[in-house]
């Protein structure tokens, strides 16, 4: 039976975050004046070129690089797979072996299988990387590049990205960094060789992706050449100025943002565990994203628990964020030897009001309780 409620509550912006009102308006005035082929000459051309430009400059001064550094991508996907393809067969003459982390995106792991031969670190029950672990692994020869997420946009861990670059550097092993869950909501130093980044994730319009690449890192495509030598047919010049926008607007709004989201997770972390029987939430508890939570309950199956939320006006998260919507285990809980059913992800948007949080909190314990009884495991 579907309950009525006073209003929805999103409680689901990781990788898709609702457009930024300052990003809407960017958006709908470039259609009119960026509408045209950037690479034509045509004054129409031009004014397209320079908005593109503008966008590419604007995210780099946000990034803390130089706007020759930054190339667009048609997704963070397409960044992530560039990146490792073409850094791995740049520096294939040094070896083929790709270092990541266990709980990188499948778009990280999948890459590396391509590209050469994956080396994965194993992470603790945080989800976390150890950094000698991983500084004596890319220091090993045959290690072309390390790929290290700056924080897991599945559980909110935050990774030792400035130990393993360190590490990185005295081996003479160029690291990525997926920032693609961090970028716009925390800062990300500039401990990084490239570095791979989400604008829908932000509050830009999705279907963009960022790569930037520090000068000295060496990069070869494999794929057939093209006017844009890094991805091929370039992208929305509407949408890299709406993302433009939202990147800065997310910056400058960061520290408030992250005290007063920081606070909602904490509620969320203390109520589930203490009002929800049989739970379990993972992640680091302090070094996290300050948005980001995810709890697993047992006895109860994960899209059951998304659809019966999802009647009572609640818009969650389930399965593995990094993979895919098809709700299956998740490689990154499973690595940090956790619960891999019965999953909830909350990435709080920005705004997120604390009645809707309160209102999910005052709510979950029966849903879940009804889930259960619906499988006959009622009463555990």
């Amino acid at each position: 039976m579907t309950h009525a409620t006073a209003s929805r509550a999103v409680l689901d912006a990781g990788g898709r975050a609702p457009l930024l009102p300052a990003a809407r308006t960017a958006f709908l005035e470039a259609l009119d004046q960026g509408w045209a082929d950037p690479r034509r000459l045509h004054a129409e051309g031009r004014r397209a070129r320079m908005l593109l430009d503008g966008a590419r400059e604007a995210i780099a001064g946000a990034i803390g690089a130089r706007t020759q550094q930054v190339d667009l991508a048609p997704s963070h996907t397409a960044a992530l797979h560039a990146a490792v393809r073409s850094v791995a067969r740049g520096r294939r003459r040094t070896g083929d072996q790709v270092v990541v982390g266990a709980v990188e995106r499948a778009a990280v792991l999948n890459a590396a299988d391509f590209a050469g031969d994956r080396v994965t670190v194993a992470v603790d029950a945080d989800g976390r990387v150890d950094a000698d672990e991983f500084s004596a692994a890319l220091a090993r020869p045959g290690v072309a590049l390390a790929a290290l997420q700056h924080a897991n946009g599945e559980v909110g861990t935050v990774q030792p990205v400035a130990a393993v670059h360190a590490a990185a550097r005295t081996a003479g092993v160029p690291l990525l960094v997926d920032a693609g869950s961090s970028l716009g909501h925390v800062d990300v130093a500039e401990t990084w060789d490239l570095l791979a980044a989400d604008a829908g994730d932000w509050g830009g319009p999705g279907g963009l992706g960022v790569l930037v690449t520090r000068s000295g890192v060496r990069r070869s495509p494999d794929w057939p050449e093209d006017e844009d030598r890094w991805f091929p047919g370039g992208v929305s010049v509407p949408a890299a100025l709406a993302a433009a926008v939202a990147l800065q607007v997310a910056v400058s709004t960061r520290d408030a943002e992250d005290t007063a989201r920081r606070r909602l997770v904490d509620t969320v972390r203390s109520r589930v565990a203490a009002g929800v029987p049989d739970v379990e939430v993972v992640g680091h508890p302090v070094e996290r994203l300050p948005h980001v939570v995810t709890f697993s309950c047992l006895y109860v199956e994960g899209e059951a628990l998304l659809a019966a939320l999802d009647a009572r006006g609640f818009a969650v998260g389930s399965g593995s964020a990094c993979t895919s919507s098809s709700l299956e285990p998740s490689h990154v809980l499973a690595a940090m030897g956790a619960l891999t059913h019965g999953n909830i992800r909350l990435a709080l948007p920005r705004g997120t009001r604390l009645e809707d949080v309160e209102r999910f909190l005052d709510e979950l314990p029966g849903i879940v309780a009804g889930v259960r009884a619906a499988w006959g495991v009622g009463g555990l």
